[in-house]
């Protein structure tokens, strides 16, 4: 009996440190392997934190994450899912990159709640997002709360979650449901063709109490934070009232939120962009990021060598036609560069305008030169697109997608991008106007083109 009681005192006590071990830790342990690995890396992101993790020879993985407790999001290759995490634990994962979702298991404490998660995703897959955002008001409201109600009775009735992901996992269906209803007012037009909606103040009454500037949610919930974007990104206004749009981020509570629409307004920190000295001065008086506000400074620097009457950055690029084509071939006439990629909506959204003005302009004192920035993987789509679409002009594939020389230097961030270039090579306008744009025409009329 006396060995007996010795015996439960030690388990007692390995038990007892064990927990605080596990209480005392300030990292998270994740491991795991991926089967059929697709890349080399996995890797973990929440709002501000980014981690790699390289995966071995047979898709083995281990580290450890320096993070609080809450949702993060695990990418391989093309693919991605949820995690929980709680903080002094360890996640072990296992899945199989061809069946990424629908094959991952999970050991350690997180393992039920990330089970629920995988789950979630399994039982809204297959819903038609065109079906969905085509009903009419009152039958999407429905539509909607009925999938949040399902999540939420499914929470309800598990009998082996963590108290505190459930509290965690009520609010993030909460903001899920919202973020879901707040796509409305914008997919409805577009699937039902019924151009003439507004929504209803029963509707908008959904977003009336929302704490926006709620920095601990921010933080944890990738739901709330494209709500809060997407709330002020309607209160900022740059093209218009710049000063404005600074004095919004200024007035904020949150630190994080700060920083975030600091990164957003950067965007409008251009070549032609008469605001950009006041902007880089105020965001970088706005934001604590040091990375961003290292990042800042040096777009800021580069773009002061893309002012107008500067010499232009020079390509020399794959022509669709055959052979390669450079800025140097096409001196002696203006060039209109337009960077675009076959992925991109908004670039193949300009095309017709574009062949619209290349037609207008056909024969006269001008180049159109369209420089696709697709990955080299893509080579074949881009020459597909370019022969499908029927795309006049110069059709040429820069040769490091964003990381193309032509594209560094012209500091692009975001597309599609339009150039002009005069007859020497000069810059007139390194962030000219779309071809849909208007001003496009007047600026070629100005320069008598």
């Amino acid at each position: 009996m006396k060995k007996i009681f010795i015996l439960i005192a030690v388990l007692t006590v390995i038990s007892c440190a064990n927990k605080q071990k596990t209480e005392n830790r300030e990292y998270i342990v994740l491991s795991g392997k991926i089967e059929n690995q697709k890349a080399a890396k996995i890797s973990i992101i929440n709002n501000d934190f980014t981690k790699e993790i390289s995966l071995n020879a047979e898709g083995i993985f281990t580290d450890t994450l320096r993070v609080d407790t809450g949702y993060y999001s695990l990418y391989h290759d093309r693919t991605n899912a949820t995690l929980f995490l709680t903080k002094g634990e360890e996640l072990k994962i296992t899945t199989d990159a061809t069946k990424f979702i629908d094959s991952m298991r999970f050991e350690g404490k997180d393992a039920t709640s990330n089970k629920f998660l995988v789950d979630k995703v399994l039982r809204n897959r297959g819903k038609d997002p065109v079906a969905i955002f085509s009903q009419e008001e009152g039958e999407f409201i429905k539509t909607m709360s009925d999938i949040r109600d399902v999540t939420s009775q499914k929470l309800k009735e598990a009998t082996d979650l963590d108290e505190a992901f459930i509290a965690f996992e009520k609010k993030n269906i909460k903001y899920a449901h919202l973020i879901n209803l707040s796509r409305y007012p914008q997919y409805y037009p577009y699937y039902s063709k019924n151009e003439n909606y507004k929504p209803s103040e029963t509707f908008m009454a959904y977003f009336k109490n929302i704490e926006y500037d709620n920095e601990e949610d921010f933080k944890i919930y990738e739901n709330f934070r494209q709500l809060a974007r997407q709330h002020y990104s309607k209160k900022l206004n740059p093209f218009e009232d710049v000063k404005g749009s600074v004095a919004t981020i200024k007035n904020l509570k949150s630190q994080v939120l700060k920083n975030t629409l600091a990164q957003e307004l950067a965007f409008f920190i251009s070549p032609s962009g008469k605001d950009a000295d006041y902007l880089y001065t105020a965001l970088s008086e706005i934001s604590t990021n040091e990375k961003f506000k290292k990042e800042l400074t040096k777009k800021y620097t580069d773009i002061q060598k893309l002012k107008a009457g500067k010499d232009s950055p020079t390509f020399d690029y794959e022509n669709h036609k055959g052979g390669t084509t450079s800025l140097a071939d096409l001196q002696g006439k203006y060039v209109y560069i337009d960077v675009w990629a076959t992925w991109c909506g908004p670039c193949i959204a300009e095309i017709p305008s574009l062949k619209k003005v290349e037609k207008d302009y056909h024969n006269k004192n001008i180049n159109f030169v369209s420089i696709s920035i697709d990955a080299l993987k893509d080579h074949d789509k881009w020459k597909k697109m370019v022969t499908d679409k029927e795309l006049g002009g110069v059709q040429l594939m820069a040769d490091k997608a964003w990381q193309s020389q032509f594209v560094t230097d012209y500091v692009i961030d975001g597309i599609p991008r339009f150039i002009l270039i005069d007859p020497n090579g000069k810059i007139v306008n390194a962030d000219a106007p779309r071809p849909s744009d208007k001003k496009l025409i007047e600026l070629f009329d100005e320069l008598k083109i």
